[in-house]
């Protein structure tokens, strides 16, 4: 009789454990959905004032069609990149490909910065600062984001790795959730040379 209570005790404390580590996982899965749910907020707002952007350097830049063309074909390949990854972001391919589409995008950005340096009434224009500062508050929020969400993901990638997570976690299919890195090319990476 005593073994038999012994035995269901150690059931059900195995029960408990099971049910409290399967919690726990899908708890950190949900924060770091709900982490990639602030980035896609801050994405939206960055890929809303892109055409505004545009359309105020247009008037300046007639020369420059082809780049301000790239600027908006690299911000609708983000738009719809950042929507797939965003239906799910446990889809380690999705992950990916909106970082390489925040790349190209970044980019064509630089580019079109780089290039209305050569606009000094561009540069004035009211309007273009205002969309500039805007743009680069939202790059920053975007940047917070990225490591919150990169920091959720680790802390659930490590919890489903280490032992006895990992027991639960092959046993229900949870996969590893996929990190987002910056997109900054490695040129724009390198420190900036100063020179006088």
């Amino acid at each position: 009789m005593s073994a038999l209570i012994v035995l269901l005790v150690i059931i059900a404390v195995v029960a408990f454990w099971a049910v409290g580590a399967y919690n726990r996982l899908v708890s950190l899965r949900n924060r770091f959905k709900n982490s990639f749910a602030q980035i896609d907020v801050q994405l939206k707002r960055r890929y809303d004032l892109i055409p505004n952007l545009v359309e105020t350097a247009k008037g300046y830049m007639k020369h420059e069609r082809e780049t301000l063309e790239a600027v908006i074909a690299a911000r609708n390949q983000a738009v719809t990149a950042n929507t797939k990854a965003g239906s799910d972001p446990s889809d380690a391919a999705a992950v990916q490909q909106l970082a390489a589409a925040e790349g190209t995008l970044t980019a064509s950005l630089g580019k079109m910065f780089a290039l209305s340096e050569a606009y000094p009434d561009l540069k004035a224009n009211e309007n273009m600062m205002q969309l500039t500062e805007e743009l680069t508050g939202t790059e920053n929020k975007i940047a917070f984001s990225r490591q919150a969400y990169n920091d959720s993901v680790m802390q659930y990638n490590t919890s489903i790795e280490q032992f006895p997570g990992s027991v639960i976690a092959n046993m229900c299919g949870f996969k590893p959730g996929e990190l987002l890195q910056a997109t900054e090319s490695p040129e724009e990476r390198k420190a900036v040379k100063v020179s006088f």
